[in-house]
């Protein structure tokens, strides 16, 4: 702004001089012509006669005063023009317009203003596009995942409604299928609230003091009867017998519960659950690892997407709701975490870093 105004004063300054100087030339030139030829010695004592000697200099500097400024000028408001035509365009719909920027000129300040508001403009539909995709695949996948079950609910209800049954035994078996139906649409209804919660950060956390190293310890022992029925061995291994981090117990152990459970769900044909922690760079980094089938290296960016399931083959009542790994992510990253997943080699590895009470 300063330098507009100094450009601005220049120019006056500038064109005034210039406007005097070249009056003062025209007076010498028409000096010098009147005095050889008469026609213009007659013209000009009649302009003198007409509006005076003073009056005449005067118009005379405003007309070379306005020449010369607006010759100063000329290139600043032909590229206000452009601005406003790019600008114009912008304004029809046209995103990928760009103001044109010249950094000698003043105007160039609000060029860049300009095409940095468009980007950001841009930048912000974008995300709107993808926040509503989003929204329409969660409905999407929310009504697929929920229709199956609610179908055989309201299909095995109807036969009893009916007394299209034979005996008790098969009015029982109805009742039990109903009845599981039901408990996996809880299940798909509790996962996708917990995920909407923690996505929109609804659920604050309860942060503590916490000993990830009993804590996992802990867990693992609970497991230990599901492990010893798969045929599993676990582990647990730490260079530190405590291991400090600030965190959400509750919401934590569900974490490690999803991915314990699904390395003794997936671990086929495997014979351990290993539990690595160790510190690093300020992080308490926890592997899980279990052998068995590998995760294909072509589903690996996407197994913490929500509804995604690497086994596209697996059922309903084995292939979980496809939430559990999204829900982690989303708790993990509320910790100021990562979570991520490695399998090569007949191992498959969850590792989690969180930060470590300082």
């Amino acid at each position: 702004m300063v330098w507009m105004v100094v450009r601005l004063i220049f120019s006056f300054i500038a064109s005034a001089v210039l406007g005097v100087a070249l009056m003062f030339a025209t007076l010498m030139l028409a000096v010098q012509l009147s005095s050889r030829f008469d026609i213009l010695n007659g013209i000009a004592r009649a302009l003198e006669s007409a509006i005076g000697t003073q009056a005449f200099m005067v118009l005379g500097t405003l007309f070379y005063f306005g020449l010369v400024l607006t010759f100063f000028e000329w290139r600043k408001y032909r590229y206000l023009a452009q601005v406003h035509r790019a600008v114009g365009e912008i304004a029809e719909g046209r995103y990928d317009r760009k103001v044109p920027v010249k950094n000698n000129s003043e105007i160039a300040e609000i060029a860049v203003s300009v095409n940095l508001l468009v980007e950001r403009l841009v930048s912000s539909m974008e995300e709107e596009r993808r926040a509503e995709q989003a929204k329409n695949e969660l409905i999407t996948n929310v009504s697929h995942d929920l229709r199956t079950p609610l179908t055989s609910v309201i299909g095995y209800l109807g036969l009893i409604e009916q007394d299209r049954y034979r005996d008790e035994v098969e009015l029982r078996h109805y009742v039990q299928i109903a009845y599981a139906k039901s408990q996996r649409l809880n299940v798909l209804i509790q996962d996708l609230f917990d995920y909407t919660r923690l996505r929109h950060e609804g659920a604050s956390l309860k942060l503590e003091q916490l000993n990830l190293v009993e804590l996992l310890g802990q867990l693992l022992e609970q497991y230990r009867l599901s492990m010893e029925e798969a045929g599993l061995q676990a582990k647990l291994q730490a260079e530190d017998k405590r291991l400090l981090i600030p965190g959400d117990t509750g919401k934590l152990v569900r974490v490690f519960e999803n991915l314990i459970s699904n390395a003794v769900k997936y671990g086929s044909g495997g014979t351990k659950v290993d539990v690595w922690l160790k510190r690093e760079a300020g992080y308490a980094v926890v592997d899980i690892t279990n052998d068995g089938e590998p995760i294909p290296e072509a589903d690996l960016p996407h197994i913490f997407d929500r509804f995604y399931r690497v086994d596209k083959s697996r059922t309903e009542s084995s292939g979980g709701s496809g939430l559990g790994l999204a829900i982690c992510k989303s708790i993990v990253e509320r910790h100021s975490g990562k979570i991520e997943a490695i399998s090569r080699n007949g191992e498959t590895t969850f590792r989690v870093r969180l930060p470590v009470v300082v």
